[in-house]
């Protein structure tokens, strides 16, 4: 069965004061996270169903977009210590609301109502789309301060707006957090994530800030070891301070398996795999990724530099060129861009590339090693001997790691083996993560064929890693033969017996209950062993009901819905829509025939 999918529109604030937006915007980001936990589940991430917000757009096109059948929104109302949450699904497909609820609550019991909300939520789908597996929580306190709570919540609104200024401040708020409530890891999190933010734009020194995401990160792991955030943390600090590809594939894959719909450790997964090679894993970590962050812009630029990687040129460079419009400050993607146009013998293009861009997003040594490669590849011995000597100098004197990866560009493209192996020899013995890389850039497809290359890659990303063991662990059916074939028949004699869906109220868990099994049981036994989800197993004899009531004279002076609540239908909708789908005519047509 294909994964159900779903979007949680950001929460409406509802509350008297606009400042508490961070809390509905909180409590939204806190049910996407909890859904998303639900193997089986598809659940668009953060990134994506917050270019909505503040959008008056009509719910089949929000749904196209982002190719969902289901949507959740609601609202939010804080005053003092109360709460009011309210939420419906929205069937897209049908452009109907087919489950609604509110709940009115206490702000000291928080997590219990996420929890609540979250568990309820899956459950309903579940029963309207077909079986998965759900777990006893979803949603565990990680404080037992609301203060802190909220103050953590203001910290990642203001991250989640990814500028030097922003980012500074959420550092404030998680700091605050951590002061009243010292073992809060979401806020160790998400402050490590903030250094290693300000580091990589160099508005503080790179070495301090990834040491002090180490810090942040480490002291997390240490209080929550369930936390796919931490994981994915690690293997950045892996990858960016250790170059060891092996622990972070290992620590992405950790964070996979915490939560499936990770959209930052499937990206830093699918860009792992294709630096090996393997073009059909890097693939389909993307397609996965376009499924639950497709208006993400680093999804697409993680879309283009696969395209790159698998010597898609033509179509790298136009979803590159994309990226570019939407955010002209791209600095990685200029980069792979001048990639490109090396590729595709547009060296002159190449060459001029960087003396076209705003300064401040100009990295010399790439400006100079872009030019460097583009005239070697011209043949212009002058110009690229200048350019090498520049790119020399800075790898010298400025122990610059850029200039000396695209030395080895160089060498490589010009099928200087020697010298290229020179240079990855001597990189192994560093920590830069550059020597990866750069490793099996179509830049260098000249030296491939040579067997020291092949030498080199399986070490640096060792077949083992990627090796499917054939002992896989395969889930085991949630009830064996003998039990399932006894409750499907106890099944069908409590349905013929006690006629529970006429019960508009029954749902999955109290049908459940009825029948001696759990929930997960029950929805297994019905996708199994009939077929169908809980809906369309209770709706069907819901039709078969009103089929037999409707027609006798003792209802004539009854209306269609009034017969059709009787049946178990709370929905006018719900049992038009079935009726049809049952026996391909409206109710009006079936009685009338």
């Amino acid at each position: 069965m294909s994964a159900t999918t779903l979007a949680v529109l950001p929460f409406v604030n509802m509350s008297s004061n606009a400042e508490n937006e961070y809390f509905s915007d909180g409590i939204t980001e806190e049910i996407i996270n909890a859904l998303a936990k639900i193997d089986g589940l598809k659940v668009t991430s953060r990134t994506s169903v917050f270019y909505f917000k503040g959008r008056n757009i009509p719910i089949p096109e929000i749904a196209e977009k982002l190719g969902v059948s289901t949507l959740l929104e609601g609202s939010v109302r804080l005053a003092g210590n109360a709460i009011r949450i309210t939420a419906q699904l929205i069937d897209a497909a049908e452009d109907f609301h087919f489950w609604s609820e509110t709940w009115d609550r206490k702000l000291d019991n928080i997590f219990e109502v996420q929890d609540e909300i979250s568990l309820l939520i899956a459950e309903r789908l579940r029963e309207h789309f077909g079986h998965f597996e759900i777990q006893e929580h979803l949603v565990l306190p990680n404080t037992k301060s609301v203060e802190a709570y909220k103050l953590f919540l203001k910290g990642r609104q203001n991250f989640n707006k990814w500028n030097p200024e922003d980012v500074q401040q959420s550092m404030a708020f998680y700091k605050q957090t951590l002061e009243i409530d010292p073992n809060h890891a979401e806020a160790l999190v998400g402050l490590a994530g903030a250094y290693s933010f300000l580091a990589t734009i160099g508005i503080i020194p790179y070495a301090e800030g990834w040491r002090k995401c180490s810090e942040q990160t480490h002291r997390a792991l240490s209080i929550n070891d369930k936390l796919p955030d931490v994981y994915y943390q690690l293997a950045n600090l892996a990858f960016y301070t250790k170059g060891s590809y092996r622990e972070a594939f290992e620590q992405v894959n950790k964070a996979l398996s915490l939560n499936p719909n990770h959209a930052e450790s499937k990206r830093l997964a699918a860009f792992l795999y294709i630096l090996a090679g393997r073009k059909s894993e890097a693939r389909k970590h993307l397609n996965d990724l376009l499924s639950i962050d497709p208006l993400s812009q680093e999804t697409h630029f993680y879309d283009a530099y696969i395209e790159y990687m698998s010597e898609n040129y033509t179509r790298s460079l136009t979803k590159l060129n994309t990226c570019l419009e939407l955010n002209p400050m791209n600095m990685p993607a200029h980069s792979v861009k001048a990639f490109c146009l090396l590729k595709m013998e547009r060296c002159d293009e190449a060459i001029r590339y960087f003396d076209e861009l705003p300064a401040g997003i100009v990295v010399a040594s790439e400006k100079h090693g872009t030019k460097a490669i583009g005239y070697a590849l011209n043949g212009d011995k002058v110009n690229s001997g200048k350019y090498t000597g520049l790119l020399t100098q800075e790898a010298n004197c400025k122990d610059d790691f850029t200039a000396s990866s695209y030395l080895f560009l160089l060498a490589g493209a010009t099928g200087k083996n020697d010298e290229a192996f020179t240079w990855v020899q001597s990189e192994t013995k560093s920590v830069s993560p550059l020597l990866m890389l750069r490793y099996s850039d179509p830049l260098v497809n000249p030296i491939k064929s040579d067997p020291r290359y092949t030498e080199f890659h399986q070490k640096f990303f060792p077949e083992e890693l990627f090796v499917v063991k054939k002992e896989t662990y395969k889930k085991k059916p949630l009830l064996n033969d003998s039990a399932a074939a006894n409750f499907k028949a106890r099944l069908e004699q409590i349905i013929q017996k006690d006629k529970p869906h006429l019960n508009p109220e029954l749902s999955l868990p109290s049908l459940a209950s009825l029948l001696g099994i759990n929930a997960n049981q029950l929805s297994w036994l019905l996708n199994d062993c009939f077929g169908k989800n809980f809906n369309e197993f209770i709706n069907h004899y819901r039709v078969e009901e009103f089929k037999k009531i409707a027609t006798n004279p003792e209802v004539a002076n009854l209306t269609i819905m009034a017969v059709a609540y009787d049946c178990g239908f709370n929905s006018k909708t719900v049992f038009n829509s079935y009726f049809k789908k049952e026996t391909g005519l409206t109710p009006s047509e079936y009685l009338k025939g």
